[in-house]
Parts: structure tokens; sequence; C-alpha cells
């Protein structure tokens, strides 16, 4: 017995040494509710997947909290190994020199197999530097798409299964579904700046900034008022105006959605990362699935959308046995089977070409799940739709709110809006230049 106890003893601490000999990752993310879960479960699978690493994700609040977060934890040298950045901070992140290492000679010092190649070009492009390096690690990414109220469409004589493609069809439908009673409301939206602006923009391949929408160099200044960007948040105004168009509030548009839930208004455009909470909201309808309206009097549109969503920084001043885990780590969230199961239950956007041939029968199943990929990927980005690069942009997107609700309120007009949104936030854009060199 005594034997037994002390083979046992042994064991235990053996195991305990173990236990402790592993390296912990710290991950400091924006996921909250049933996402956040998920992506503790695809931490799991990597911490059981190993002996090595364990990966300790903690939920730090919105994205803008999250930045914030490691941004004050890196100049107290406390900083997280990993921190989950919107894809507007991708300007402040880069400027932030000796603050990160990038994700490519994160993979190459610890010889883990990496190709750029394999991520969809829509998606990694938004986060390469000049030189094409991928410099962080595609975790959730979406892109804006159409949402439809079927059963509204039918009782107002529209066909169910025939989104509006044009803005002129948003308009006519509108007023069809209203003249009928159908519904009170025509449309609504998310989020202004990035939906009604900025994939606006790049849906009609027209640029809302100089130097390829920030891409190109630090000197970069806002070009956002420009005539397609004018006329359409000119009828946005007159849409408003005639009750067409409800306007969902500021940022994230709180309201929006749950005006096309309790089906006042029959035509809501949201995140492609939406799609699970509107099936679930929307119990007492049929949910169709389209892309986005566009001009069809803009030659070349539509072009492609462009992604929102987050990736994973490395932040600087951690140790060799640190970084190799989160190489390892990232190799094991970018594999097919990773990312085809977090896009599917999420409604985020395969990263990986090899990840959205793995869900093709998810597809054919799920009608309508394509609809962000197909559509980002509607043709080869150009300098003015492969994504946005600006320092100071969440402020930015404040300016873009503010301006948009004083034209919905009558104090200026469309063109003034978008002026004011351009001399603001070229302001902000200088103040950020002149800290940045």
């Amino acid at each position: 017995m005594n034997h037994i106890a002390t083979g046992a003893t042994i064991a235990l601490a053996l195991s305990a040494a173990s236990a402790q000999a592993q390296t912990e990752i710290q991950w400091w993310h924006a996921m909250g509710g049933e996402l956040g879960t998920k992506l503790e479960e695809i931490v799991q699978g990597f911490n059981d997947s190993q002996e090595e690493y364990t990966v300790v994700p903690s939920y730090k609040g919105t994205y803008p909290e999250t930045m914030t977060a490691a941004i004050a934890a890196f100049r107290a040298n406390e900083q997280p190994a990993i921190v989950q950045v919107f894809e507007v901070g991708t300007g402040t992140m880069m400027a932030a020199e000796g603050a990160i290492v990038p994700v490519y000679q994160l993979m190459e010092d610890n010889d883990v197999a990496f190709d750029p190649q394999a991520f969809l070009p829509q998606v990694v492009g938004y986060y390469t530097d000049t030189d094409g390096n991928m410099l962080s690690m595609p975790f959730n990414s979406s892109t804006p798409i159409f949402y439809y109220n079927k059963n509204v469409f039918e009782a107002a004589g529209l066909d169910p299964e025939q989104p509006p493609e044009t803005w002129a069809q948003v308009e006519e439908f509108s007023k069809t579904i209203m003249d009928s009673g159908a519904a009170t409301c025509g449309f609504t939206s998310d989020w202004i700046s990035w939906i009604q602006t900025e994939n606006l923009s790049a849906w009609h391949n027209q640029p809302i900034g100089t130097e390829e929408n920030g891409f190109g160099g630090p000197s970069v200044r806002l070009t956002v008022n420009g005539p397609v960007q004018v006329k359409h948040w000119e009828n946005l105004k007159r849409w408003a105006d005639e009750g067409i168009f409800k306007y969902g509030g500021p940022v994230g548009g709180d309201n929006a959605r749950p005006m096309f839930y309790t089906q006042e208004c029959a035509m809501v455009m949201a995140s492609s990362a939406s799609r699970a909470g509107i099936l679930a909201n929307a119990q007492e309808f049929e949910v169709g699935f389209g892309m986005l309206p566009y001009y069809d009097d803009v030659e070349g549109a539509p072009q492609n959308s462009i992604i929102g969503g987050a990736t994973l920084w490395v932040l600087s001043g951690k140790s060799d046995e640190e970084y190799a885990g989160a190489a390892k780590f990232f190799e094991y969230l970018s594999s097919p089977e990773v990312q085809a199961d977090w896009a599917s239950f999420s409604g985020y956007l395969p990263i990986t070409q090899a990840a959205g041939d793995q869900m093709a029968s998810y597809f054919e199943e799920n009608p309508g799940a394509d609809t962000g990929l197909r559509q980002i990927t509607l043709n080869e980005p150009t300098e003015n739709s492969k994504g946005l690069r600006f320092g100071n942009y969440v402020q930015i997107r404040g300016i873009i709110d503010e301006e948009f609700e004083q034209m919905l309120a009558g104090s200026k007009d469309a063109q003034g809006a978008l002026d004011s949104v351009v001399e603001r936030g070229n302001q902000l854009l200088e103040e950020f230049e002149a800290q940045s060199q």
C-alpha cells in the first residue's frame, strides 16, 4: 500500500510539474456572449491538442475598450502576448513601432508553416504592409450584407425570392411595401459609417481618402465628400423624410435590427456576422439574404465590399516561449477545420480558401450563408476597395455619426455634412501623422 501511495504521489507530483512547465499565453479579446463562449471552446481545443502551451483568454469589453486596455498595459509593461484589435485600429497598431511583432516575422522566427497566399486576398490585403507582409492574424472578418423579410415581401405582392439589387429598387420596393400596409418602414441600417459610407464607397469603387485610402503612406487625407457619397447621403435624408428609411442610431446602430425583428422595417443592412442573431430573433417570419444594393449609373459598380471584424496582434516584450506558443496557436486558429467551425457558428467569413471549400455542404444546407463571401470576393480589390488605413479612425467614425445626424435634423445638407467630416477628420489625421513622426 505504501508503495502504491508513494507511486501515486510521485505521479501526481510529475503531473503538477508538467502542468507548471506549460507556458501561459495571455490573449485579450472583445468577444462577449455566445461568441465569447465559442472563442473559449476554440482555445480549449488548442490547449487540449498539445501539452507545451496554455492560452488564457480574457474578455476586456468592446473593441475600443480592449485596444485602450492593451495600450495602457503596454505602457505599464503588463501587456498580454496577443490582443484582438478591430480593423479600424490597424493604422494605430502599425504606427506603434517597437510595440508589435509582425505575424509574418513571428511565424518565420518560430519555423511554423505560414502561407499568406492561403488567405482570401480581400481579407489579408487589409492587414499587410506596402511590401505585402502580413502584420496581424485574421480571426473574425465580416462584411455587411442585406437582410429582408420574405413574408412582408409576399404580402406586398413582391417576389419573396428576389431582394432588391439597386438603390432604385430599394426605394421602389419600400414604397410598394408601405403602400400595401405590410410594414410601416422600408429599410434601416446598422453602422452609417461602416456600411453606408465606407462600404458604400468601396462597393462603387470610390476613394474615401488619398494614398490608396491610407495604404500608400502616412500623409493620408479624407476625400469622402465625393459625388457618389454626397448623392447617397442626400437620398438617405430624403428617404428618412419620407419614412422609407429609419435611422438606427450611431456607431453600431443598436436600434436598427430590433426594428427589423418587430417587422416595423422590411429590410436591414447589417454585418454578415449578425446572421445567427437575426435568424434567432426573427421568429415570426422567414429571412432572405442579398448583396448590398448599388447605383447602376456608377461605372464599375458593384465592385466588392470591405471587411469589418478584427485580427490578432502580437505585442513585444514577451518571452521566446510565449512567442513560440503564439505561433503554434495561430497555426491552429487558421486551420481549415477550426475556421470552418468558427465561420459556420458565427457568420464571420472563412479567412482561407481551404476553410471556404470545407464549408461547401454547410452553404448548400443554409441558403444565404455564403452571401458575404460571394460579395467580398465579387471582384479583385482595387485601391479604392481593399479597405482603409487611417489613424484616429475610431474618433473619425464618431464624427461621421455626428454629421449624419446633423444632416437628418436639417442643420446641414449632405454636401455640407460630408465636407465637415473631411475637415474635422483631416485635423485628426494631421495630429496622428505628427505624433507618429
